[in-house]
């Protein structure tokens, strides 16, 4: 599905209602903060040509607290006013009001579904759907 499509349905959805899932691997850092592990190469053809054996297979995208804290919450099972629940609870001191909590995890989480990090379980069935 290309990105317009995405982003339309995307648009058209409630934000706090949709389910995240993950697409990348992840890694936990020493300082407990996740590492996204994005594969240099997408295809496994492309990989094997182009890839340098001294190089690693995957760029490390560094998260912050808040980030890897979101990270490890997106399971798909939980949507994303749970997932802002659990974080207003774990870090109510940081939040100054409720609101700035819900806006930064949904700004973080439009983010990671435009770079494809992340998908969404509803929009997942929608192009299955469309497929069909």
């Amino acid at each position: 599905m290309n990105f317009f499509k995405r982003r339309k349905i995307l648009k058209d959805a409630n934000f706090l209602v949709l389910h995240p899932v993950r697409t990348l691997n992840y890694e936990t850092r020493d300082d407990g903060n996740i590492n996204l592990l994005m594969p240099r190469f997408k295809s496994p053809v492309s990989s094997r040509m182009f890839q340098p054996p001294a190089k690693e297979k995957y760029i490390p995208i560094k998260l912050d607290k808040f980030g890897s804290a979101t990270w490890l919450l997106i399971d798909g099972v939980k949507n994303v006013a749970a997932i802002c629940a659990l974080l207003k609870e774990n870090y109510s001191a940081e939040f100054e009001n409720t609101d700035e909590t819900e806006d930064r995890v949904t700004k973080f989480l439009s983010l990671l579904y435009q770079q494809r990090y992340i998908t969404f379980i509803e929009i997942q069935n929608k192009s299955g759907q469309q497929a069909e």
